[in-house]
């Protein structure tokens, strides 16, 4: 009878150890595990060589627009990156434009930029690979603008 109450306490703490050593080492592990991502991230940044970068500026106050943005160059492709602060005002049909001057107007002309893509999100970190063929010395800045209203809402001198 003893040996079968011994063998009860035994099993109940095994499982209170169990138990009380998950909670205690389970978010140090998890905290470990975001520690090394972040820093992978980092060394990952780190080793893109960085062409150019600037802070946006609002244009229409009415869209304001924030951030940074770089232009880095990563196993032989160019990007445009937006970093984790930029931020811009909602709008329809909303793009990603370099544009042959370091200031940007309000309004737009079609031989003054190219298109790069739609906008992914208007906020938070974001990339948009840079087709070959664009030759970054025409080019001074990028901007975000509404095409359905020719409307820029913010650019970063480059």
């Amino acid at each position: 009878m003893k040996l079968l109450h011994l063998s009860a306490i035994s099993l109940t703490s095994a499982l209170l150890l169990t138990t009380v050593s998950s909670a205690i080492f389970t978010p140090q592990v998890k905290a470990n595990s975001v520690s090394q991502l972040t820093q992978l991230v980092a060394n990952k940044e780190a080793t893109a060589n960085v062409i150019a970068q600037g802070d946006f500026v609002t244009v229409e106050q009415d869209h304001p627009t924030e951030g940074k943005a770089k232009i880095i160059e990563e196993n032989g492709q160019r990007y445009l990156a937006f970093d984790a602060d930029f931020t811009t005002a909602e709008g329809p049909a909303v793009k990603v434009l370099l544009h042959r001057s370091n200031s940007v107007s309000v309004n737009l002309n079609e031989e003054d930029y190219i298109t790069i893509a739609p906008l992914q999100s208007f906020d938070g970190t974001q990339k948009y690979l840079i087709p070959d063929g664009v030759d970054l010395d025409e080019y001074q800045s990028v901007a975000i603008w509404c095409e359905q209203f020719n409307v820029t809402f913010g650019y970063a001198a480059l």
